[in-house]
């Protein structure tokens, strides 16, 4: 891998203490599409892959379950839409853990994730979680400038008790009624420790990882997410 010119020559340090020192550019991690990232700070470093568009500040980071990884929910729909946004001007960054299954650990892996894009000309991010990593956007969202709004996808409830500090970014809790892993009463929950703007979408009879209703939830976030990115002019932070 080599460096990033013009994303890690400075670091890059957020409220909490995790310092980004450099990035550095591979090829796609697993076979993926998009470009191979490894976000490189003071506490490890953090595999990603980034599906850049051309001259945007909008944004979008992707994470996953409890393990970790890149796939997502809806059998590579993280994937397929990373790769759809680019055509809309849209930047997509899909994320793993250093720490899989570390609710703060995690969170401060998204917030370094979203400071990337931000000193790289982007500006706040749309952050999409799924199962464990719906709690994790919703930890993340709850106290990150660089986050404009949250998606949960069939999320759990511990790490997600902030839910009420999101507003006034835009909610959006998504969970299959059918979910036997995770009851769809966490995603209600979590709408009721929500403020406004919030929205609950359930989907009967869908799973889990939502295979079942993978057509609507594209069609879903292909409609919200860039309704709910804000078009902004953006210059790189300085550190």
């Amino acid at each position: 891998m080599s460096t990033q010119s013009g994303s890690g020559e400075q670091p890059t340090e957020n409220r909490i203490g995790m310092m980004i020192e450099k990035v550095m550019v591979g090829p796609p991690h697993e076979g993926e599409n998009g470009q191979g990232l490894l976000i490189c700070t003071n506490r490890g470093d953090i595999p990603a892959i980034l599906h850049a568009a051309e001259e945007t500040t909008r944004a979008v980071v992707w994470v996953c379950g409890a393990r970790g990884g890149f796939g997502g929910p809806g059998g590579g729909l993280y994937a397929e839409l990373a790769e759809e946004l680019t055509g809309q001007g849209i930047t997509s960054l899909r994320m793993d853990y250093r720490h899989p299954n570390h609710i703060q650990e995690c969170a401060l892996d998204l917030v370094a994730g979203c400071n990337f894009l931000r000193a790289t000309g982007h500006g706040p991010a749309i952050v999409v979680g799924h199962s464990f990593g719906g709690a994790v956007v919703i930890a993340a969202g709850a106290v990150s400038d660089n986050i404009a709004g949250v998606v949960s996808l069939s999320p759990q409830t511990y790490g997600a008790q902030g839910a009420g500090m999101i507003s006034p970014k835009p909610l959006l809790v998504v969970h299959g009624k059918a979910d036997t892993r995770l009851p769809f009463s966490c995603a209600v929950a979590i709408h009721d420790w929500a403020k406004e703007p919030k929205e609950l979408v359930l989907y009967e009879g869908a799973e889990h990882r939502l295979d079942e209703c993978r057509e609507e939830l594209g069609d879903l976030l292909r409609e919200w997410i860039p309704e709910h990115l804000p078009e902004t002019i953006v210059t790189p932070e300085e550190s």
